[in-house]
């Protein structure tokens, strides 16, 4: 195998490359804002147009083995793509490409099968597949091994049934990364196995949900005798929870992947300031203090997300319990920030002209603000993993854990909690 190419010759074969393919982005665009930026399926095909340019060009998967259709660079060479990249307009997929390329497609890599992993990499790689997490159910939330979807075996193939929720951007994307429960007669932990399943496939019904601003992002699925093809495994048959550990890593965004240190000072609140000096308040010292208030924040959680990368990469501690902490971080903050946010816009963060989305942007941010203390487990099960997995300190009580599941759901209608 030839020496990969130097970071110096990667950026100028990249500066070539992107105005021969791509088009400059508008500077004036306005800023996409999840819960206003409503995706389309015809809109999602057209950002899967650039992607294949992406893929066809040889700037897809920079990071990702070359014998699944990647680049086998390294982290480095995929943020100088990102830094040229910048004034270029690139694929937007909204939530379900971050599903796709940094939670589905990474957890993929880790446990799936050779076989199954040259079937979907390349065409995960060339726009062609959009996955998305089956993963939350109505009666499964927090206590993500209670699941009941279940998968029953039927020669070489298996037969599911039942129910996902929360699957952001479901409606456009091809496959789904399902998680379904394979053994009643053991405890939940352990009774769990991972497939691929093809949304569009019979049995497979697609519901979104639709938000109070009228966004339709998640959506509710339905099994009904959906037949999955054994080589759809990903992982082992009944150990799931193995793979669920390190999909749930890279949910919390501790993928153990090099992240940028920024050089020389830190911007103050950028985005602060300009509201400020549009309500005319950034002499006021409240707003002041406000806003260097936030700034420590921004810089305290950027410091820790470093630390938790250097731990994982450092093979120091569970991944899971260490990830949580950065989850936490974000939960914790990011109200924080949006609260301060609307306390220096006052006014004009409250009212704006019918169709000017930058002048929602506050109130937009500042109802998303609370999305990372739920999604993907709440503050609450962060604390409860840190506590156990990271500190030592002992387990909830619980007395289902250690018991067959069948028994478990047998007893649900008489859950006095004795054992």
């Amino acid at each position: 195998m030839s020496d990969p190419i130097g970071l110096d010759d990667f950026r100028a074969k990249v500066r070539e490359w992107l105005p021969a393919n791509l088009e400059r982005r508008d500077p004036s665009a306005v800023t996409r804002l999840r819960g206003v930026d409503h995706k389309t399926v015809e809109g999602i095909a057209e950002q899967r147009v650039i992607q294949r340019k992406l893929f066809d060009g040889g700037y897809a998967g920079i990071a990702w083995p070359a014998e699944y259709g990647g680049q086998g660079l390294t982290p480095a060479h995929e943020r100088v793509f990102v830094e040229e990249s910048r004034p270029y307009v690139t694929p937007d997929f909204g939530v379900a490409g971050g599903t796709t390329f940094g939670v589905c497609g990474r957890t993929m890599l880790a446990h799936g099968s050779p076989e199954f992993l040259r079937r979907h990499i390349p065409k995960i790689l060339a726009g062609e597949e959009l996955w998305v997490q089956f993963f939350s159910e109505p009666g499964a939330g927090s206590d993500l091994a209670g699941i009941t979807t279940r998968a029953t075996r039927d020669g070489d193939q298996w037969v599911l049934n039942g129910s996902k929720i929360w699957s952001s951007g479901a409606f456009y994307a091809d496959y789904g990364m399902c998680l379904a429960r394979t053994d009643w007669d053991v405890p939940k932990h352990r009774g769990l196995t991972w497939f691929g399943v093809k949304i569009d496939m019979p049995g497979v019904t697609v519901q979104p949900v639709r938000e109070i601003n009228g966004d339709a992002e998640f959506c509710q699925e339905f099994f009904d005798d959906v037949h999955v093809g054994d080589d759809e495994v990903i992982g082992e048959v009944n150990h799931g929870w193995t793979v669920t550990q390190t999909l749930l890593v890279f949910e919390r965004g501790a993928s153990g992947d090099e992240v940028p240190r920024p050089q020389g000072r830190r911007k103050l609140a950028p985005d602060l300031v300009e509201l400020a000096r549009q309500v005319g308040r950034e002499s006021d010292p409240h707003v002041r203090q406000q806003i260097a208030r936030a700034h420590v924040n921004d810089f305290a959680v950027a410091q820790l997300g470093q630390r938790i990368v250097g731990l994982i990469r450092a093979g120091r501690g569970d991944p899971a319990g260490i990830a949580s902490y950065g989850k936490l971080a974000r939960g914790t903050f990011d109200p924080l920030r949006g609260r301060i946010a609307m306390d220096v816009g006052r006014g004009r963060a409250l009212v704006w002209e019918r169709g000017d989305v930058e002048g929602m942007k506050t109130s937009i941010n500042y109802l998303n603000s609370r999305i990372m203390s739920i999604a993907g487990g709440t503050n609450e099960m962060q604390r409860n993993g840190i506590g156990e997995r990271v500190l030592g300190l002992p387990r909830e009580p619980s007395f289902d854990s250690n018991r067959p599941f069948s028994e478990v759901v047998r007893n649900a209608a008489d859950w006095s909690g004795k054992v």
